[in-house]
């Protein structure tokens, strides 16, 4: 017994030696808003500590990784303070290839959002303020449940500008709880249960129950007061997922892809302009009493390219109007192709309208590309560019060997003609 007592104490030794060792390089994550460093030893113990962790798989010679670095960093704090914090951490994809293969990492940076060890692969902005925004939703109920007049104001201020935000007045939960979840990544839902006259009159509703539309940045706002069943909800959320007249950028195109309805765009000359602006509130008009098309409108000055695509030139009377299908087809309207400013606008808008509904129209394609399929198309921008400079690369490389070759040669030719002159030719001189 005494002589195994020494070899119980190095093996009990050992183990406390291990355990101490184990302690001090497993560092325990801790959420106070930096952004996490990390390497193929820590990554699945990362994943496991928090809920939602945002992992930006990064290269280091990326030029937009190092662009999107200083965003996350600003986001990082904010994002952590969330009732239910999100986490961001890095990890170097070009270091660690075989956990970046594992997570099917193919382009740099790749954002993935874990939620509860769940990978989901990060689409949205990129900027900051929208990041976080974007990332809330998925960390905030389906349908919130609002209990006073300052829960409300909170919620609004909560859910920020980029989304359109819904508020039943008076409903149940239930009734809304299939659309937090269908539009969850592009909507806020919730139920208020108790409030005030002075709020009713804050939001524009006059009884309930009431489901409030709210566009925030755009400083508009649409109420519903049923019927609550069948498709009629179903009709006035995705209808108000877009202000009454959108303006036309990269972003609305986006939206409008996942809208089957006909677009009424309005071409002008600037959006700016004051006279551009008192056109648009005619347009909210019309929008409110056709719920059945989309209004929207882009000025040439701001997007010149996309107005030429409806044959748009400087002999063309501005504003234009016309009924688009976004893709590669619209109609104008006979006799109401254009909106003079001198006159009634109201009422040209009125006959532009009852001559399209009426099948009185020109149908006329799309000069140049499908602008909604262009963007949402498998190949983007980035990949094609990709495509013809490797497409460009190879055939480069392929004439400068070629051209390699024929240099070859000469000196070979060249050279066995050198080498049968001299007096001292000896065969195994002879360039190989």
């Amino acid at each position: 017994m005494a002589s195994a007592f020494p070899w119980f104490l190095i093996v009990l030794l050992a183990r406390v030696w291990y355990l101490d060792v184990q302690l001090v390089t497993a560092q325990p994550f801790v959420a106070d808003g930096t952004v996490i460093e990390l390497n193929d030893s820590n990554f699945e113990s990362a994943i496991s500590t928090f809920d939602h962790i945002l992992v930006d798989f990064y290269a280091p010679w990326c030029g937009h990784c190092k662009k999107l670095s200083p965003v996350l960093d600003e986001a990082a704090p904010i994002l952590a303070r969330l009732n239910q914090p999100i986490v961001i951490a890095k990890l170097d994809a070009d270091k660690y290839r075989k956990l970046a293969s594992r997570h099917e990492i193919d382009g740099f940076p790749t954002l993935k959002l874990f939620v509860h060890g769940v990978p989901i692969e990060y689409k949205g902005p990129r900027k900051a303020e929208l990041l976080v925004q974007f990332l809330k939703k998925y960390v905030a109920p389906d349908v919130s449940v609002l209990e006073s007049a300052s829960a409300v104001h909170s919620f609004v201020d909560e859910a920020g500008k980029h989304f359109p935000i819904f508020i039943g007045f008076g409903l149940d939960e239930s009734l809304l709880s299939e659309y937090g979840k269908r539009y969850k990544k592009k909507s806020w839902f919730a139920v208020a249960k108790d409030f005030s006259e002075k709020i009713m009159v804050e939001y524009d509703f006059e009884k309930s129950p009431a489901l409030v539309a709210i566009h925030p940045n755009y400083n508009e706002q649409n109420v519903f007061y049923g019927p609550f069943e069948g498709h009629f909800i179903d009709d006035f959320v995705r209808q108000n997922q877009l202000p009454l007249v959108v303006p036309i950028n990269y972003e609305t195109l986006k939206l409008l892809n996942n809208d089957d309805r006909k677009i009424v765009l309005t071409i002008v000359n600037d959006e700016m302009d004051g006279k551009s602006l008192e056109l648009f509130k005619i347009l909210r008009s019309a929008a409110t009493a056709n719920h059945d098309l989309v209004f929207g409108f882009i000025g040439v000055k701001q997007w010149e390219d996309f107005a030429n695509s409806f044959d748009v030139n400087g002999n063309t009377k501005l504003p234009m109007i016309l009924v688009w299908d976004g893709n590669d087809e619209y109609q104008l309207v006979e006799g109401s192709e254009s909106l003079n400013s001198l006159e009634d606008q109201e009422s040209q808008i009125s006959l532009f309208l009852k001559g399209y509904r009426e099948g009185r129209t020109i149908k006329k394609e799309v000069s140049g590309p499908s602008f909604l399929g262009f963007i949402n198309s498998l190949f983007g921008i980035k990949t094609a560019c990709l495509i013809v400079f490797a497409v460009a690369f190879v055939i480069v490389m392929h004439k400068l060997a070629k051209r390699g070759d024929d240099v070859l040669h000469r000196r070979q030719t060249q050279t066995e003609a050198e080498d049968l002159n001299r007096q001292d030719y000896l065969p195994g001189d002879k360039e190989e």
